[in-house]
């Protein structure tokens, strides 16, 4: 089964509508977003194309295919208009031989782990810098912003497919990629 896993698209109906395009072009089964959907929070400046209530329907339209975890810009009042799941700390799921626990990162992080065991993979948001390292037998995994990139890097996703995640930009190239440990 194909994923496409994103984080942080704070509002933008713009990068929204690009992430929605991606997701149909890449082909893939289930959307996994890490949170932080309709609100630019109070640290970052307005996305492109900042229009919550727009970003609302791209979204729902997904409703069946998306799994999320709350963002610290996630609250009651955004579930009360989405209609997919949004406010779990974090998931955890197996694909194929491969553990993953997804969450945002603003609780859960490398310094304030989940109960992982060795060979598992940590997936996690809200730093908007796109990650991915080996250490002590994690795998770490960040997807970047979708709308609000940080530290240099780009408007970006992740595919993950077949035990190998992709990091991706929004025009489909791959950055880089890892195996899954």
């Amino acid at each position: 089964m194909k994923w496409m896993i994103a984080s942080d698209i704070h509002g933008s109906a713009y990068f929204g509508e690009k992430l929605a395009d991606r997701f149909e072009k890449e082909g893939a089964q289930r959307l996994l977003l890490l949170g932080d959907l309709l609100y630019h929070g109070p640290r970052n400046d307005l996305p492109r194309g900042y229009a919550p209530k727009e970003l609302i329907p791209i979204l729902n339209h997904l409703k069946e295919k998306i799994v999320c975890v709350r963002g610290n810009c996630d609250t009651e009042v955004d579930q009360m208009v989405l209609e997919f799941p949004i406010l779990s700390d974090y998931a955890v799921f197996v694909l194929g031989d491969t553990t993953i626990y997804a969450t945002h990162g603003h609780i859960y992080h490398e310094g304030n782990m989940l109960p992982l065991e060795k060979g598992q993979c940590f997936l996690y948001g809200h730093t908007h810098i796109p990650e991915m390292k080996q250490k002590n037998g994690y795998l770490f995994l960040n997807p970047g912003s979708v709308s609000i990139p940080k530290g240099g890097s780009q408007n970006s996703y992740m595919i993950y497919e077949d035990g190998m995640f992709r990091l991706m930009t929004l025009d489909g190239t791959i950055l880089t990629e890892h195996a899954s440990i």
